[in-house]
């Protein structure tokens, strides 16, 4: 569903708010794949808006041609795993036309889109990024879906994490695997338990996942 609109202050103002977590300026659009991990990634955590024809510097380029509505379609419809909701609307600004294409947070918590190899995978939007979703995140979705109880027998190795982030601020999966002794399976289980009660949180980026102290701690 598609609304036409004249009034150019909307999108100025969106443009003045720089790209971030629920909102990405796209040049244009060349790759229904690269499209589909942006949809996926709102998707996946917020929700947010596309401005389809705005570089990254703020200046209003407009798209190329209809040609790109029809890729974001097949974004959705192709190359989304379950396929992605969105809108779009049409600002014409100074003669340029404008996408802005509005993304819902999803129910889901799992569509997917395909990485560079055309491997599917689930990403999520962090900062003005779209990174792929860390197997903690997923486990905590699927915990949080699940509505199990949570029992926290704060064991040596519990202790030893609250312990660490008291003194340390922040840690690594691969830090608290060598510190703790854990195996991969059983040190995913103690920060998945964590995140859920809100003693731990976790930070993203595209490189590295790190583990804080959260509100409860």
């Amino acid at each position: 569903m598609q609304k036409i609109e004249t009034v150019a202050g909307h999108i100025q103002k969106l443009i003045a708010e720089g790209e971030h977590q629920m909102l990405d300026f796209k040049f244009e659009v060349s790759d229904s794949k690269k499209i589909a991990r942006s949809l996926v990634a709102f998707a996946n955590t917020d929700g947010g808006r596309l401005l389809i024809g705005v570089k990254d510097n703020g200046s209003i380029s407009g798209i190329r041609s209809d040609e790109e509505k029809h890729m974001i379609q097949t974004a959705a419809q192709m190359y989304c795993r379950p396929e992605v909701e969105y809108t779009v609307k049409e600002w014409n600004i100074n003669g340029k036309t404008v996408l802005e294409v509005i993304i819902p947070k999803s129910r889901h918590h799992k569509h997917k889109a395909p990485d560079h190899n055309n491997i599917y995978k689930v990403y999520v939007r962090v900062k003005d990024e779209n990174i792929v979703a860390s197997s903690i995140l997923i486990k905590v979705w699927k915990r949080e879906r699940d509505k199990n109880n949570i029992w926290i027998s704060f064991s040596d190795e519990e202790m030893l994490l609250l312990r660490y982030l008291n003194e340390h601020g922040k840690i690594s999966f691969e830090e608290f695997m060598e510190i703790s002794h854990l195996n991969k399976k059983a040190a995913e289980r103690i920060l998945v338990d964590f995140i859920l009660i809100g003693m731990v949180k976790m930070e993203m980026t595209d490189k590295k996942i790190f583990f804080l102290s959260g509100d409860l701690a």
